[in-house]
């Protein structure tokens, strides 16, 4: 079968370490052309906006987004518009509607649309979904806490409004509990510490409900040492425990699950068999989950943050 020409929005930080490998080693895809507004990549045509990539190259079927997610509204817009099957990074959009609008736009043009949530794709959460569905689920306890500077150096649009804050990485825990809790979330407080020279959060508390349970969640920007971004689960027959962001289970018998992370090349191949049988794929819990937090929470002013 043909590879699917595609291209690739957006060469930055994600583009360089996570789509460019997966797309290197794809058998459905092939990387035809790039737009971005400084990076390239050697040996692929390189544009500067992606309205000039899909004048030039009617060849190319498929753009994928990796641009903030400020802006990309326009972009995926301006792909659907042209016949274009569209890939998003997460999050999708800025905001809930604008999602909304992508997702009825690409059914108005008979085109796929995909809104990835790379976290739902580590190792072993499908091995933790499985596990929960007919245990009854008592408590569960979030906590994602990276270090701003070392994961996102100098990305000041991610405290800018519309970059989501601590929630950039924040809604990847959420991806993966809507995805494994057998019971739908919902938002029942939050605060937010939000540095005085910004305007997104730094550091959150959210508490949720699913089902019976309360669901605690605790998103930190400035964690030092060792990194965290684990979800346990108690149940009726222990706690199951998921770490690494997906990557590692332990069961309450003692069984321990790992396996390789295969998140993007997973993501691109549902990519290409939703093009190749005309679906879509939009989902959009997480970023509804943070629109919710962002509505109720007690926003705290505190220290200013500089990279």
């Amino acid at each position: 079968m043909d590879r699917i020409k595609l291209g690739l929005v957006g060469i930055g930080k994600i583009a360089r370490d996570q789509h460019l490998p997966a797309l290197a080693a794809s058998q459905d895809f092939e990387l035809a052309a790039t737009a971005s507004r400084h990076g390239r990549v050697d040996g692929i045509d390189g544009y500067g906006t992606i309205a000039e990539l899909v004048s030039a190259r009617p060849d190319i079927s498929a753009v994928s987004l990796c641009t903030p997610p400020d802006g990309r509204f326009e972009q995926a817009m301006a792909a659907i518009a042209a016949g274009r099957h569209v890939m998003l990074e997460k999050p999708p959009a800025a905001t809930v509607s604008e999602a909304e609008a992508l997702a009825q736009a690409a059914r108005e043009a008979g085109v796929t649309l995909f809104a990835t949530w790379h976290s739902r794709e580590a190792a072993e959460v499908d091995a933790a979904r499985d596990w929960l569905v007919d245990r009854r689920i008592d408590a569960v306890r979030i906590r994602w806490m990276e270090n701003i500077r070392q994961w996102h150096p100098g990305q000041d649009w991610i405290l800018a409004a519309g970059g989501f804050g601590v929630f950039d990485p924040g809604i990847n825990a959420l991806s993966i509990a809507t995805r494994m809790l057998p019971q739908p979330l919902t938002v029942l407080s939050a605060t937010m510490d939000v540095p005085s020279n910004r305007a997104c959060p730094i550091a959150a508390a959210v508490t949720f409900r699913s089902g019976a349970a309360q669901v605690d969640a605790k998103f930190d920007f400035l964690q030092t040492g060792e990194q965290t971004w684990h979800i346990e689960v108690d149940t009726d027959a222990g706690m199951l425990r998921l770490t690494q962001g997906g990557g590692w289970l332990e069961l309450p018998d003692g069984t321990v699950l790992s396996g390789s992370d295969q998140e993007y090349p997973r993501l691109y191949r549902d990519f290409a068999r939703l093009v190749r049988n005309g679906e879509s794929d939009v989902d959009l819990r997480p970023i509804q989950l943070v629109a919710d937090a962002f509505l109720v929470a007690d926003r705290r002013v505190v220290e200013a943050f500089e990279f």
